[in-house]
């Protein structure tokens, strides 16, 4: 009986997997197709790599996007690790809500708040608008990974550098920060990762010229699914598949933490 069980659980743990990256894998096989179109499986190429790396419009929202993802996961680190920490010192019902509030609430919610914020301010719309609402969006999810870094140090440690005579910025320098710097990167690779792929919330805060990698593939997608658009997109989730992975080595039950 429990063989059974274990069996009909592997089957429908099979058909939950598949459902999820079977799709993913025809995007990456439809990526070498030798047509232009997806309709059907032609031949084996590489052709849709050599006119995506020769596609300037492509490559110009490529280094948009990766400089709004240095820039976003740059500061969201260091204000969502000043944020994991107060959550974790001070135990202020209030302080967890303001903090990750915009990571509770839907993204197209979140970006049309901050285009009314925009607007309201009569901010110019454009790359400075979408870094600063990346930067909103990413703080809450690095101080999750920061919190959670926390939550598994040995406060001992600290305690014997303050009673050795450490001050405390000392113990925090020499003691809590290299504990928890894997949970720092971590977040860091998050923000990027979050920051590089993300559409709702550029749709909504970018202006006329800002064009990201996920903006300009949705204005391809308009068109046709060509294998140019698979292509980039192989790239991108291969990118993303790979900060995820890193970050979760970093730190194992930061992603799980919520």
């Amino acid at each position: 009986m429990h063989f059974k069980q274990n069996k009909v659980l592997w089957a429908i743990a099979g058909l939950v997997y598949a459902f999820l990256y079977l799709p993913l894998l025809i995007v990456v096989i439809y990526s070498f197709n030798d047509s232009r179109l997806n309709a059907e499986w032609v031949g084996f190429t590489l052709h849709w790599y050599h006119v995506l790396f020769a596609d300037e419009q492509m490559l110009s929202a490529a280094r948009n996007s990766l400089v709004i993802a240095l820039i976003t996961s740059g500061i969201a680190t260091f204000l969502g690790t000043m944020a994991g920490l107060a959550m974790y010192k001070y135990k202020l019902r209030l302080l967890p809500v303001l903090v990750l509030t915009p990571i509770a609430i839907p993204e197209i919610l979140m970006g049309l708040s901050l285009l009314v914020f925009f607007v309201t301010l009569n901010f110019t719309m454009g790359f400075v608008s979408i870094t600063l609402a990346h930067i909103a969006f990413c703080i809450g999810f690095v101080a999750i990974v920061v919190r959670a870094r926390l939550q598994g140090m040995d406060e001992a440690l600290v305690e014997a550098a303050r009673d050795l005579g450490a001050t405390p910025f000392n113990a925090f320098r020499l003691i809590t920060l290299p504990l928890i710097m894997p949970g720092i990167v971590a977040g860091a690779l998050m923000a990027f990762t979050l920051s590089i792929d993300d559409f709702v919330i550029t749709y909504f805060t970018a202006g006329a010229g800002a064009t990201t990698l996920p903006l300009q593939i949705y204005s391809m997608l308009k068109i046709a699914v060509t294998p140019e658009v698979n292509a980039i997109s192989s790239l991108l989730m291969l990118l993303t598949l790979a900060l995820i992975f890193i970050a979760g080595k970093l730190a194992p039950g930061a992603l799980h933490a919520e």
